[in-house]
């Protein structure tokens, strides 16, 4: 009697859940967070979920432009009558707002104030003064390296062409002659004799030592009066306030003396000691040109002791 009670009760079942229908619609998922469509502001709200729009619209890609519904098409030479109306400015100068006047940076000096268009007399120069605790100093270093020298009284030779405190060396080491005698301010004699400890001597005793010692400097330019290269005009030369000396060759105990020339191309020891020892007179002097700066130095040696600014040095 169970058993046909539990077989009723089954078909029963079965009849029910054969009879039952789905859903037209069924429901549909909540969407995530970070998947919402952004607001639309004109968008309706709406209770009826067969209504709403659960996908977002399609939205531009960043930096592309969508046309208005209601925007004419451009023509298609649009391009071209754009590019024939807008002016042709390629490689011209955008015009000034303002004209640099005399005080503004920038602007240019009158010739008659410019320094290189000026002769030493306009220029209206003095000779700079030197301290005498650093004159001092320097002439214990000289004498203390065996440089001969005299001191010499003040030179003023007008337009700011002078020396506070020179002195004329004859020999820039004990042994070694300065030909003719140099005339300059004491950091000058300073400088070359500790070029030619340092760098001169040990470069000449490798590239010449068959030639024995250097015996004597022979100088083309030490004080004297006159512009940069002199020239007419323009600005006054460190040999004019005895920051210079000029060097020519270097004589030895035997053999040709070493001339300054042209070397960059000298493959032989000589050249390798030109390019050395000016390359190390950057080390001691403030200024060094050689035989490759210029043709007018294409026989000498400038070395000078101009100070400027942030110990920049200038050497070529």
């Amino acid at each position: 009697m169970t058993k046909i009670v539990e077989i009723a009760a089954a078909l029963v079942c079965l009849i029910v859940l054969t009879g039952a229908q789905l859903p037209e619609t069924g429901p549909k998922p909540e969407i995530k967070p970070a998947e919402q469509p952004a607001e639309d502001p004109s968008a309706q709200q709406t209770d009826d979920p067969a209504k709403i729009d659960v996908a977002p619209k399609p939205q531009p890609k960043p930096g592309t432009e969508t046309a208005k519904p209601d925007a004419p098409a451009a023509p298609a030479d649009a391009g071209k009558q754009d590019a024939q109306d807008k002016p042709d400015t390629a490689g011209k100068e955008p015009p000034q707002r303002e004209k640099q006047g005399p005080n503004l940076p920038g602007a240019a000096l009158p010739e008659s104030t410019t320094p290189g268009k000026q002769t030493l007399e306009a220029q209206h120069l003095t000779i700079e003064p030197e301290s005498d605790s650093d004159h001092s100093e320097c002439v214990k270093e000289l004498q203390s390296l065996g440089v001969v020298f005299t001191d010499l009284a003040r030179i003023d030779d007008g337009n700011g062409c002078g020396i506070d405190k020179p002195i004329k060396v004859t020999e820039a080491l004990p042994g070694i002659r300065l030909k003719p005698d140099g005339v300059f301010r004491c950091p000058v004699a300073l400088a070359l004799a500790r070029w030619m400890k340092g760098t001169v001597i040990p470069a000449a005793a490798v590239a010449a030592a068959d030639q024995g010692r250097i015996t004597t400097i022979n100088q083309a330019s030490s004080y004297i009066c006159r512009l940069r290269n002199s020239a007419e005009t323009g600005k006054i030369s460190e040999h004019a306030r005895g920051n210079a000396v000029d060097i020519a060759s270097f004589s030895f105990e035997k053999g040709e003396d070493i001339a300054v020339k042209p070397r960059r191309e000298d493959s032989t020891l000589i050249g390798a000691f030109q390019r050395t020892v000016s390359a190390a007179g950057c080390l001691y002097f403030t200024t060094v040109l050689d035989p490759e700066s210029d043709a007018a130095h294409e026989t000498h040696f400038h070395l000078d002791v101009l100070e400027r600014k942030g110990g920049y040095r200038y050497c070529h």
